[in-house]
């Protein structure tokens, strides 16, 4: 057992993944835990569907032979309170520092709204939960997160902010706030062995990207891309398991962009 622990990358180690109980941020919370990290899965609303995720973490091979795998954690990243208990949570159940976060909680207007049909209301929620949210979350990792060597913040942001296609408006600049905030985070963490980068997706075949999308248009977002289709969460996991782990480490500061060339 011993072994078989010494041979997956992030053995003992422990990762939030917000937004974990659906789409891009389930694909990863699953796998950061085949890689061995133990794992938080959060929600916000889904509880079944992160009790899911949850069970499927808890049912793979264990490294170790202490306790569960994975836990599940209610919180509403926008709320600053909520976060530090997201980050109370980790530390109490795994009785470990918290050594990677993952943010992939977000919201995306099924409307597609031009800026000047965009209700202020709408524009509040985009920005709180994909901006506010991953300022909380960066937040509370910098403070948090286990210093000398091991740190990983990881915000999932948009190939949209290069895209810049219309209706996206709110989101596209919700998601390049991130991204202009994790360079000067990266530099804010000199000496404490943190990284921090934001991965950029382009469409990913998840129920957040067909929710208001007719099948024409979904078939004409594939045909834009150099590969002929919209991707897989299984095409954005493999980054994150690398940033997340060892051989990520010189890569700080940095937007990536995960989108066969979509953009």
């Amino acid at each position: 057992m011993a072994a078989q622990s010494q041979s997956l990358p992030l053995a003992g180690r422990v990762a939030i993944v917000t937004g974990s109980s659906r789409g891009i941020g389930r694909a990863i919370a699953i796998h950061l835990a085949e890689l061995g990290a133990r794992i938080v899965v959060n929600y916000t609303t889904k509880s079944a569907d992160a009790e899911i995720v949850a069970a499927e973490i808890n049912g793979l091979p264990s490294p170790e032979n202490d306790g569960p795998r994975a836990i599940v954690v209610q919180a509403n990243v926008s709320e600053a309170s909520q976060v530090k208990s997201l980050f109370d949570a980790a530390e109490s159940a795994f009785e470990s520092p918290v050594h990677i976060l993952v943010n992939s909680a977000g919201v995306l207007d099924p409307k597609y709204p031009s800026i000047a049909n965009t209700s202020v209301e709408d524009f509040d929620r985009t920005f709180s939960v994909n901006t506010k949210g991953a300022f909380l979350c960066s937040k509370e990792a910098a403070n948090r997160l286990k210093k000398g060597g091991g740190g990983r913040i990881i915000l999932l942001t948009s190939s949209m902010t290069r895209g810049l296609k219309p209706g996206f408006g709110a989101y596209a600049a919700s998601k390049a706030a991130v991204e202009t905030m994790v360079k000067i985070l990266a530099k804010e963490l000199k000496g404490t062995g943190i990284t921090a980068n934001c991965v950029a997706p382009g469409p990913i075949a998840t129920e957040m990207f067909f929710e208001g999308k007719s099948s024409e248009l979904v078939e004409n977002i594939a045909a834009e891309n150099p590969f002929g289709r919209v991707g897989e969460v299984k095409d954005v996991v493999p980054l994150v398991g690398f940033l997340a782990g060892d051989g990520g480490e010189w890569i700080n500061g940095q937007i990536i962009p995960v989108n066969g060339g979509y953009v």
